[in-house]
């Protein structure tokens, strides 16, 4: 179905054959969903046991939120508040894939020292300058991601010539920035949400297999998002069926990461999908 790709994740080889699920967890008040938020690590701790035992690869866990119109965090006071959580999750779930969401490259590396090993950075390394040295000198793998401007003013700043060529333009300059200092595990990921319109992102998401010219995972964060929701009349909480139909489809597109809210919805959707592409295998 795919070509192998692999991750190194810490010293562990995580060979990507088929999809996996990334699960979100929030350690904030101010993400959009609000399933996804926690201040009690122990209720988080719970959380992470049913995403889990669910199926979820990794756990992306997050201390800001990235929602339209949001403050970039200060990372010391971020830092403060991960730390703990991933050292928790760590310490309960040692053999879980952890990744840390963040556009600090401080608060990546304390994480990374307390285990994570994937940094999942929504800003393709504009807002912390030092992210990119960062991620070549630990050798982590990381989330490249397209976003216009910040969170704050990203829904203000949508003009584009051809919004799949743009941001693959972009990407493809990040890649290669990053590919320049040595970093080797680079998961591509559109940004669906981040400074665009819902057409726009519909658009995206129609030609995400342009993006396999770069041979390194897709991952996607569709789950729950306005593109959903508002197309449906609904809020966040009624955009579970949205959010399973646009999975299966990014799934035929070549998606490989699906980051998501609910993940046995998602893993059923790719053992659907799976299956329905073995029975095209076999009928050639």
């Amino acid at each position: 179905m795919y070509p192998k790709i692999t991750l190194n994740l810490g010293g562990s080889l995580l060979v990507l054959e088929s999809p996996v699920v990334m699960a979100v967890i929030n350690v904030n008040s101010d993400s959009f969903y609000e399933n996804s938020r926690f201040s009690e690590i122990d209720k988080m701790l719970e959380y992470a046991e049913k995403q889990i035992s669910e199926g979820a690869t990794f756990l992306d866990v997050g201390g800001m939120s990235s929602r339209p119109g949001a403050p970039i965090s200060n990372a010391k006071e971020e830092e403060k508040k991960m730390i703990p959580v991933i050292k928790a999750i760590k310490k309960e779930f040692p053999t879980t894939f952890i990744s840390i969401d963040t556009v600090h490259s401080t608060v990546a590396n304390a994480a990374f020292q307390e285990g994570a090993v994937l940094v999942n950075d929504i800003s393709a390394g504009t807002i912390d300058p030092e992210m990119f040295p960062f991620i070549a000198k630990a050798g982590i793998p990381y989330v490249l991601m397209h976003l216009k401007g910040v969170p704050q003013n990203m829904q203000n700043n949508t003009e584009y010539n051809q919004v799949e060529l743009d941001v693959l333009d972009f990407l493809i300059l990040k890649y290669q920035l990053l590919k320049q200092l040595g970093v080797k595990d680079i998961i591509i990921d559109p940004g669906f949400g981040f400074g665009k319109s819902i057409s726009q992102n519909y658009t995206l998401l129609n030609n995400l297999s342009i993006f396999k010219i770069l041979e390194c995972p897709i991952m996607i964060g569709l789950s729950r998002k306005s593109m959903i929701y508002k197309i449906i009349d609904g809020s966040p909480a009624d955009a579970l069926h949205g959010t399973t139909a646009l999975h299966f489809y990014a799934l035929q597109q070549g998606a490989l990461i699906l980051r998501v809210h609910d993940v046995k919805p998602a893993m059923d959707t790719i053992k659907v999908w799976k299956a329905l592409e073995m029975a095209k295998l076999e009928e050639k």
